[in-house]
């Protein structure tokens, strides 16, 4: 199976700290990567280099066979990113950051998606209502739906559950099943602080610890009460 993330020796420095240190693994097309570590350990900085929001020190990364040093601009319109963060207009309606984002990514029939996705986030009823009036529920569950309104072939999650009341974690449960089950290509990469949902959702993971890679592995590789002693030595081992 062709590898959708490929990283090599990936670096990462600001000033004198090294937020990644030489990280290395091979994620396949279609994998569910949830990426585990303490504050501080580089969970973020990969995403954002690997999502084409930073840049490497040294070291190479590819994604969907793309050098993300010389084709940043093409790589955009094949990935997903959702943060914590709302990354919205919040002075626009619901529906105009979606038509903003499906027109900017050359979306076909971009009313209708955005009709479909509002409707899946269950913020149809609010769709001519300013963002900046939405409870932070309902800011995350838009956030989700501007980040796949071109149907991304890779999706990075930071932190997406930061901050959802249990109805919103519900629909990004029921979102995250679908669109698994709609496309076997689809690849996932998450930063998560919550053990039993990034366990319950991965096919593959990965702990840093300072920078370094811990672990990387097929969750069905790994022995659970490794993997458990790994991760609390992790975080154990986190920068304040």
């Amino acid at each position: 199976m062709a590898a959708a993330i490929k990283c090599t020796d990936l670096t990462k420095v600001f000033g004198l700290r090294r937020a990644l240190d030489k990280v290395s693994f091979e994620l396949p097309e279609g994998a569910f990567l949830s990426i585990f570590g303490p504050n501080g350990a580089g969970k973020t900085t990969l995403l954002r280099i690997l999502s084409t929001l930073s840049r490497p020190t040294t070291g190479t990364a590819q994604v969907l066979g793309l050098d993300l040093k010389e084709k940043p601009s093409d790589l955009r319109a094949h990935i997903g990113f959702i943060s914590h963060k709302p990354l919205l207009y919040l002075d626009l309606s619901a529906e105009e950051n979606l038509l903003l984002a499906a027109r900017l990514y050359g979306v076909e029939a971009p009313e209708q998606r955005v009709h479909e996705l509002l409707a899946t986030v269950e913020l149809t009823s609010r769709r001519h209502d300013i963002v900046r009036t939405f409870s932070r529920g309902m800011t995350q569950r838009l956030s989700i739906a501007r980040a796949l309104v071109h149907d991304p072939q890779v999706v990075f999650l930071d932190e997406p559950y930061s901050g959802l009341d249990p109805h919103a974690v519900r629909i990004f449960d029921e979102l995250l099943l679908k669109i698994k089950q709609r496309s076997g290509t689809q690849t996932f990469c998450m930063v998560s602080h919550d053990m039993q949902k990034g366990l319950t959702l991965a096919s593959h993971l990965l702990i840093l610890e300072r920078g370094k890679v811990v672990l990387f592995a097929e969750k069905e590789q790994v022995d659970p009460e490794e993997f458990v002693q790994l991760y609390h030595h992790s975080v154990g081992m986190g920068v304040a």
